[in-house]
């Protein structure tokens, strides 16, 4: 009996541990997707040659909705297990805006 609860006890753990893992690799994900957002947007706003400026805004848009799309998975995953509010990440990772 002992034995079965200690096997049953690190398993636990482990799944405990794999869900953390899980959750900050959502983070890491989401914080990379952020920051070639505001690295693009960064260049955006100082590149001078409308030609160049439509590709950095293509680019853009493009890490915008990477970054949606990482920060949708951050609350799944943190749906997933159990935690129902996100206004954390909403604080913490905030979306990035549209550009024009």
């Amino acid at each position: 009996m002992i034995r079965r609860r200690a096997g049953l006890e690190r398993t636990e753990k482990e799944i405990v541990q794999e869900k953390a893992a899980t959750l900050g690799r959502a983070g890491e994900r989401l914080d990379a997707a952020l920051a070639s957002a505001r690295a693009l947007a960064e260049a955006l706003d100082v590149e001078p040659d409308p030609t160049r400026r439509a590709v950095l805004l293509q680019e853009y848009e493009t890490a915008r909705r990477r970054a949606a799309t990482a920060r949708l998975m951050l609350v799944i995953q943190r749906e997933a297990i159990g935690l129902r509010h996100h206004r954390d990440v909403e604080r913490q990772f905030p979306e990035p805006p549209r550009r024009a």
